[in-house]
């Protein structure tokens, strides 16, 4: 079970929400409870071949619906939003890394790097813990994640 922003609440919601979109055509990319002020928020991000719109997230949204009220994981009000995960989508997860190997990529560090925090490149590998990027100039780089401020495809500079 995925487990991310929002803890054993997304692997609760993950677990409904993978047959739904299963039986849609349809994968999840991630799935976030978080608050924003004083409101909280579900956000399933899902993907296609090809790419999603409108009527996959309103398909996926009424989908879930049901069987989110049925199985009620989750105590408090919250508003269901669905999504696509967009162009520049973060990579978080294992399988996020695995399927945009030799996309172009972009890192930002927590802390810099011989004073650079932002390195742009190929995604070449991931073991799990670190990110291995091929540079303009043909050289590796590899960065611990958890070193990381964010990892994003790098959709604006293709």
């Amino acid at each position: 079970m995925p487990k991310g922003k929002g803890g054993n609440t997304v692997a609760a919601v993950w677990e409904i929400a993978k047959p739904v979109a299963d039986e849609l055509g349809l994968d999840i990319w991630d799935i976030r409870f978080v608050k924003e002020g004083s409101d909280w928020f579900l956000r399933i991000f899902i993907d296609k071949e090809g790419g999603v719109g409108i009527t996959d997230c309103e398909n996926m949204s009424r989908a879930i619906d049901k069987p989110l009220d049925e199985a009620d994981p989750i105590e408090q009000s919250y508003c269901l939003e669905v999504s696509s995960p967009g162009i520049e989508r973060d990579l978080t997860r294992d399988s996020h890394f695995e399927a945009c190997k030799g996309q172009k990529i972009k890192i930002k560090l927590i802390r810099a790097l011989d004073g650079k925090r932002e390195f742009s490149g190929i995604l070449e590998d991931y073991d799990g813990k670190a990110v291995t990027m091929r540079l303009e100039d043909g050289s590796a780089m590899c960065f611990e994640k958890k070193e990381t401020g964010y990892i994003k495809l790098d959709d604006f500079s293709l």
